[in-house]
């Protein structure tokens, strides 16, 4: 059967102070009164059946995720102690996943980003879950086609197409992300797409890589599917390691059998990961300015105004262009808004100089 993993996991401090220690940005109604989590749920919503939904999320947060994913039975939660990076979040829901379903193919879905049209992300989706099925040994991933010469993704290089799928290819080698010359150098030749990092495999095949390439890893994740109540002292135990390090180049660069897929995908995407990304998402006013909560301004214009600092609280701007001023109970910042980049630099200052809570 078919099955997706969304990883909701990261505190996202390039959204502080709305997000923060305990508060992490996917967990926020950031966007007409939804979560991002719950966008990307609803988003896969009847693609495959509600319980075989899994969410990996912090454990400090499984109780949120549960109130705000009535539809995901309990046991589908799965709750890291701590974080250990994307690898072992997607082995541990993997291993979990193939005990339950020994044929089970899943993807591994993303709870940060926007994507626009929804149906043409899940008709490239389910040509992804067809891949997978057709030809066990494969990794897909999903190529989402470049817009504009980004230096904040990763990329795929892709090479010849896939007899039978009409938008699969080779992965011919992932790319780190590339300073502005060579992202503009990447979509001139028309060969490149982003790295989206979203994937779907069979589960055992992801299984039987990871104890090739990762195997302490795969001991580690096998043991926590059958014995979860040891929660707490395994997954500290595992080595620290994204899953397109561990896996995904690896199996590209020929390492072991198999080899690595990329499904287009042709779509509007965001990763609201800044103000910046933030304010593209929301509805602007005539001169400009994306605005919740009570704000007031005057000859200001192309600013994201964000207050949240309780009702009796109001926000005023004058003569601002361009900027983020945001304003919650704990703290308030402003930042030019193509700056906002910074924040987690100015996040690890605040924190150094007033302590974690703050942070």
């Amino acid at each position: 059967m078919r099955y997706v993993l969304i990883m909701a996991g990261g505190s996202g401090k390039r959204l502080w102070p709305l997000s923060r220690q305990g508060e992490p940005k996917q967990l926020l109604n950031l966007i007409e009164d939804k979560s991002l989590l719950r966008i990307a749920f609803e988003r896969i919503q009847g693609f495959v059946p509600e319980g075989n939904v899994v969410v990996c999320t912090g454990a400090a947060y499984s109780d949120i995720v549960a109130a705000q994913l009535p539809e995901v039975p309990d046991e589908n939660l799965l709750g890291e102690p701590e974080g250990r990076d994307s690898l072992n979040a997607v082995a541990w829901a993997a291993a979990v996943i193939a005990r339950r379903d020994p044929d089970a193919v899943m993807a591994v879905l993303t709870a940060d980003h926007i994507m626009d049209p929804v149906e043409t992300f899940r008709e490239r989706l389910d040509e992804g879950f067809r891949l997978a099925e057709a030809h066990a040994d494969s990794f897909v991933t999903f190529g989402v086609v470049p817009t504009s010469p980004q230096t904040g993704f990763g990329y795929l290089h892709r090479g010849e197409p896939i007899v039978g799928f009409d938008h699969a290819c080779v992965v011919k080698e992932f790319k780190e992300k590339p300073d502005l010359a060579t992202a503009e150098a990447y979509l001139a030749t028309g060969e490149y797409w982003w790295n989206s990092g979203m994937f779907v495999w069979r589960a055992d095949t992801f299984l039987s890589t990871l104890q090739q390439l990762q195997p302490r890893s795969f001991s580690l994740v096998s043991e926590l599917a059958d014995h979860p109540d040891r929660l707490a002292t395994i997954f500290p135990r595992l080595p620290k390691i994204s899953v397109d390090y561990a896996i995904m180049e690896p199996v590209s660069a020929g390492a072991v059998d198999g080899r690595v897929i990329a499904v287009e995908l042709p779509i509007r995407w965001h990763d609201v990961g800044s103000f910046l990304a933030l304010a593209g998402q929301l509805d602007h006013d005539a001169d400009g300015n994306a605005a919740t909560g009570a704000t007031v301004s005057l000859d200001a214009a192309n600013n994201l105004l964000i207050n949240r600092a309780g009702a009796e609280h109001v926000l005023a701007v004058a003569d601002i262009d361009h900027m983020a001023v945001i304003t919650t109970p704990h703290a308030t910042l402003v930042i030019p808004l193509d700056q906002s980049e910074r924040v987690k630099e100015l996040v690890a200052r605040v924190v150094a100089a007033h302590g974690e809570r703050h942070g």
